[in-house]
């Protein structure tokens, strides 16, 4: 393994390890900038903006001091809301304007959504003016759409010419993408018919016409599809890129396999969170403002367990009179609740992967109550046995296990019909199928484990 002159591992192999953070650390204190610098140059822009995050609000200072001249604005795009802002400070508006408008349009514009109002705002000001406009016809397209992710720079070929003529249009030619993995194919109205990829332009003789090696898709995503969409057109079709096209069919930009990535890893990112209801990613925010964030769960979570408590007081009597209803009523809610969040689980990849196919709907929900229906005899026998035997009471071990019975077969059921129901209605179920889903395993298991009780016990 390739190490350096204080033997510490190449990071690019590695990525970053606790002795190097340690040693960037060391560096800073002493304020050997030299050695700082030569730590930095050979990270990518992830390894380096992990590297950012990694350090307290003064060392991320002075780094930024010391590499300020070599600094890529690539690395922002990298950052963490937080942390970027503070990097942010560290460079005058002119510097900020002018890195950012030497990036790839794609890059430059995601960068300046992220900012805050006042720091987009006098930054767009400071760029020139052609490239502003371009950033301001990106924002002007929804959120999370193929039109804010796509860069404009493509590389358009009509499909009467030879392979001789393309190579010599892309040595010429000064206005070209950085990197560039598919020429897309257009027609005399500049709408996309077909896709050929660099290596089989590289790989044909001069005199081959274009049209005759393109791959005749003619694949083009509106500027105004979702980022999701976008990603699973990727997945399903193989692609390193595809064209974007206005509303007239006319191609505007492109789309690579590497902006996919980062949307895969987003909107990852935001189901795992919104399952675990925190709302976003808060590794870095202030305390406060992570306590802020999480207050509105807690507060869904707190209504639900209030509501539970309403149910469990209309059996208050039942409870004074058979106590072993109290020690075993919250078997009943954590299983239900357990196993509906997995089935949540599932049915939340499900759907941001778009597996569930027409006609598949029903058969995923039947097998999950068939499921619910097999955990149920399982853990309704397991319990029901152990609680006869631990209170001596064969009755009591049959309304528990009847109660959990039903409970598991409700989680099943439910975990499947609750995110559908809200996916119909536009509502992200990896945020709002949890509260649902253990409102009503906590109440109807406490309602039916303990109105069993009161019938058939007292």
């Amino acid at each position: 393994m390739n190490r350096d002159e204080d033997g510490l591992p190449d990071p690019r192999l590695t990525g970053l390890t606790a002795g190097f953070v340690a040693e960037v650390r060391s560096r800073l204190d002493d304020g050997d900038v030299d050695r700082i610098r030569d730590l930095a140059e050979p990270l990518g822009h992830a390894d380096l903006a992990d590297l950012l995050e990694s350090l307290d609000t003064r060392e991320r200072g002075r780094l930024v001091q010391a590499i300020r001249g070599t600094f890529d604005p690539t690395v922002l795009t990298e950052l963490d809301d937080s942390v970027r802002l503070e990097v942010v400070e560290q460079f005058d508006t002119v510097e900020l304007a002018a890195a950012i408008a030497n990036l790839e349009s794609d890059d430059a514009l995601y960068l300046i959504e992220t900012l805050d109002d006042v720091h987009r705002i006098a930054v767009m000001q400071a760029m020139p003016a052609a490239f502003r406009a371009i950033l301001e016809q990106g924002l002007a397209y929804p959120e999370s759409s193929a039109g804010r992710l796509m860069q404009r720079d493509v590389v358009a070929v009509p499909g009467f010419w030879t392979v001789g003529e393309t190579i010599d249009f892309l040595r010429r030619s000064q206005g070209l993408p950085d990197d560039f993995y598919d020429l897309f194919v257009v027609d005399p109205a500049h709408r996309p018919i077909g896709t050929v990829p660099t290596s089989r332009v590289l790989r044909n003789p001069r005199e081959t016409r274009i049209a005759d090696i393109m791959e005749d898709r003619g694949l083009g995503v509106p500027a105004d599809m979702d980022q999701e969409q976008v990603a699973d057109i990727f997945r399903r079709n193989d692609l390193v890129s595809v064209p974007v096209v206005d509303a007239a069919g006319r191609l505007v930009g492109a789309i690579t396999v590497d902006d996919i990535v980062d949307v895969i890893d987003e909107e990852a990112e935001e189901d795992l969170l919104g399952l675990a209801r925190t709302g976003e990613r808060d590794i870095y925010a202030s305390p406060l403002r992570t306590a802020r964030r999480r207050q509105s769960w807690l507060l869904i979570t707190l209504v639900n367990t209030i509501l539970a408590s309403i149910v469990i007081s209309r059996f208050e009597g039942a409870i004074q009179e058979i106590v072993a209803l109290a020690v075993l009523m919250p078997i009943v809610a954590a299983m239900g609740g357990n196993a509906g969040m997995q089935v949540i689980t599932v049915m939340v990849r499900a759907l941001a992967a778009r597996d569930l196919v027409a006609g598949g709907t029903w058969r995923v929900i039947g097998k999950e109550v068939v499921v619910g229906v097999m955990n149920g005899l399982v853990f309704a026998t397991v319990m029901g046995t152990i609680a006869t035997l631990w209170f001596g009471d064969l009755s009591l071990g049959l309304v528990l296990a009847s109660a959990m019975m039903f409970n598991m077969v409700w989680a099943g059921l439910a975990g499947t019909v609750i995110p559908l129901t809200l996916d119909r209605f536009d509502i992200d179920p990896a945020v709002a199928a949890g509260p649902f889903l253990t409102t009503t395993t906590d109440v109807l298991g406490f309602f039916v484990f303990l109105g069993l009780a009161s019938t058939f016990l007292l």
